[in-house]
Formats: C-alpha cells, sequence, structure tokens
C-alpha cells in the first residue's frame, strides 16, 4: 500500500527549488490520494498538473493502482504550515484557541513563538494587539470577505 510517507517524500522532492510546499497528504484505504500545496507568491493549475505527474511518475500503476489528486487546500480550510500564515498578514483570520475560544482579528506579526493579532472593537478605535502562542492555536482560518 502507499504511504502518506511516501507520498509527502516525493512531492516535496518535486517541489524542491520553489517557493511551493506541501501543506498535507491524505491516502484513503480506497487508494485514493490527495495533495494539498501551497505557495509563498502564487499556485496555478499548471502548478498542481506539474507535481501531479511527477508524483504519478514515481508510481508503478501496474504494481498498485491508485488516484491521485493534487490542489490547493482552499481558502475555507485551517492554516496548517507557517509559511500559509505569512501569506495572510494584514487579513482577517478566525483563531480556534485550545480552550475552545475563537478570537477574530486582523493577522499582524508572525514570529518564532506565535502570531499577533490586531483586534478592534469599534471603528476609528486604536486597535488592541493580541499575541497568541502556536502551542495555544487549536486551528486559525483566513476569514472570506466580499466587500
Amino acid at each position: 500500500m502507499i504511504t502518506e510517507t511516501q507520498v509527502r517524500s516525493i512531492a516535496e522532492e518535486g517541489l524542491s527549488g520553489t517557493d511551493k510546499f506541501v501543506v498535507d497528504v491524505l491516502v484513503k484505504s480506497t487508494n485514493k490520494i490527495m495533495v494539498f500545496i501551497d505557495s509563498e507568491s502564487t499556485l496555478t493549475i499548471d502548478d498542481c498538473r506539474t507535481l501531479s505527474r511527477f508524483i504519478e511518475g514515481r508510481f508503478d500503476r501496474e504494481t498498485e493502482d491508485f488516484e491521485l489528486q493534487v490542489s490547493s487546500p482552499g481558502i475555507d480550510k485551517p492554516l496548517k504550515d507557517i509559511r500559509q500564515y505569512k501569506k495572510h498578514i494584514g487579513r482577517k483570520v478566525e483563531v480556534v484557541t485550545q480552550e475552545d475560544k475563537k478570537i477574530t482579528g486582523s493577522l499582524s506579526v508572525i514570529n518564532e513563538q506565535g502570531i499577533t493579532l490586531s483586534l478592534q472593537a469599534k471603528p476609528k478605535t486604536t486597535a488592541a494587539e493580541t499575541p497568541i502562542l502556536f502551542t495555544d492555536i487549536k486551528e486559525i482560518k483566513a476569514l472570506i470577505s466580499f466587500k
């Protein structure tokens, strides 16, 4: 059976030398392989197609058949890699803490220990800076605004 470790290693090799990176790899018992990638700049369909062909070329379908999907994680998915956080500086995010408390604010700082959110209670007031350690974060999502 194809393992997540094998696929991740191959995908990372295929992305080596680029600003693209593996966010997550899932391998279902039905041999459906899902690879989620992101980029520090832009990610295109061609990037996904290129990586998909690279991964496919490393496995023998005669030995083991599989279905492969390579895509971005999607804007509605939680951020999993610190490199994803950097793309969202200045944007609104929702943090769920380990205690299941939700905090919404603009992502203003990222460092080795955690993040800082700018929280603005009312328009035209000074934003409060709230540091949150990575160890205190259960989940973080970028919020979509259509304004």
